[in-house]
């Protein structure tokens, strides 16, 4: 017997009464393919005293995208305002100054009394004291390398490289500039990166000798433009070279120890300051200008006897009760870390 459901449907009666089979066919547009122009940019080599378009400096430079091309954080820097005011929200507020940690003296002076009794590696051998004995002009120069060649680099390192230069008369900018970069390579190793900073000390020493008389820049701006320093060096010889305070000297000492004692933080958060950068800002927001330069030989000789990088000494610090990072970061060794999950995997 035959299924009714299964026969072919004759037909139905279309809208004007005839009988008509209906099709209906459906099409599957075909998706075009997008094209993307993408334009190249192209850059123009520009002499030394110009902004680097190169890739970004040991640990002093970043790049980040604005309006869609890169641009440097030298180029921001010199862009954005120092102090006077910053935007919260897209809102921007006229704040001369911050407002300051409770107890920020306090700890200041029990830092201080802590230095007092210990010295620390940036007493003798940090940059403000390379070329001491040297006449203004040299001395500049000779903190200038200091500087550069203290990027990633312990002091004891960077004092042994630039007392290297000074007894082979290779610390002024026409006896660099004559001199044979792997000669510089060897006097200064083993700093960190020393092959690029001895190319950058070689460019260095070219543009004072063609711009400065064998000088160096008398601005920060001017010093930021040179290969391979940044805004922390830039502030420590304008500071000791030239005696012109215009920011504190933030390196990863006080960059931490900042940090630790909640002292800084970004604009409209409580989060901690990611960069030395942050960090000095944060800090020049509330800190009295005549704090700006003690702060760094302070807080870095600190660093390296009491607050160091792992495992600080806590117990020993005089101001663990004002600080809010005290005793939390953990104080076990590497070797006992290693040992107690090797027994646990066994």
């Amino acid at each position: 017997m035959r299924n009714p459901a299964s026969e072919p449907n004759p037909g139905s009666e279309s809208s004007n009464g005839g009988s008509a089979s209906e099709l209906r066919v459906f099409v599957r547009k075909k998706r075009g393919r997008k094209t993307i122009e993408t334009q190249e940019t192209k850059y123009e080599a520009e002499p030394l005293d110009q902004k680097l378009r190169g890739p970004p400096e040991i640990e002093e430079f970043g790049y980040k995208q604005v309006n869609g091309s890169f641009q440097s954080t030298v180029e921001t820097f010199l862009s954005k305002p120092r102090f006077e005011s910053f935007i919260c929200d897209g809102v921007p507020l006229n704040i001369p100054t911050g407002e300051p940690p409770p107890n920020w003296e306090k700890v200041l002076e029990g830092i201080r009394k802590m230095r007092s009794t210990e010295d620390a590696p940036v007493d003798t051998m940090g940059c403000e004291k390379a070329g001491n004995s040297l006449p203004p002009k040299e001395r500049r120069f000779a903190v200038l390398v200091s500087s550069l060649l203290s990027s990633q680099t312990k002091d004891n390192v960077t004092h042994g490289a630039i007392q290297r230069l000074l007894q082979n008369g290779l610390l002024a900018a026409d006896t660099i500039d004559k001199a044979d970069e792997a000669t510089i390579k060897g006097l200064i190793y083993p700093v960190g990166f020393y092959t690029r900073k001895a190319a950058n000390m070689k460019k260095i020493a070219n543009i004072c000798l063609m711009k400065y008389d064998g000088d160096i820049p008398s601005s920060l701006e001017e010093l930021l433009l040179l290969p391979g320093i940044g805004p922390k060096m830039a502030h420590l010889v304008m500071n000791v070279g030239w005696n012109n305070v215009q920011g504190i000297c933030v390196d990863t000492h006080v960059h931490r120890i900042c940090n630790r004692l909640g002292w800084v933080s970004k604009s409209c958060t409580k989060q901690k300051t990611s960069t030395p950068e942050e960090t000095r800002e944060a800090l020049q927001l509330w800190l009295p200008k005549e704090e700006w330069v003690p702060i760094n030989p302070l807080l870095v000789g600190f660093g390296q006897t009491v607050c160091t990088p792992l495992r600080p000494n806590c117990g020993m610090c005089s101001v663990s009760d004002f600080c809010p990072s005290a005793f939390r970061e953990i104080s076990r060794s590497p070797s006992k870390s290693k040992r107690s999950s090797l027994s646990k995997k066994l």
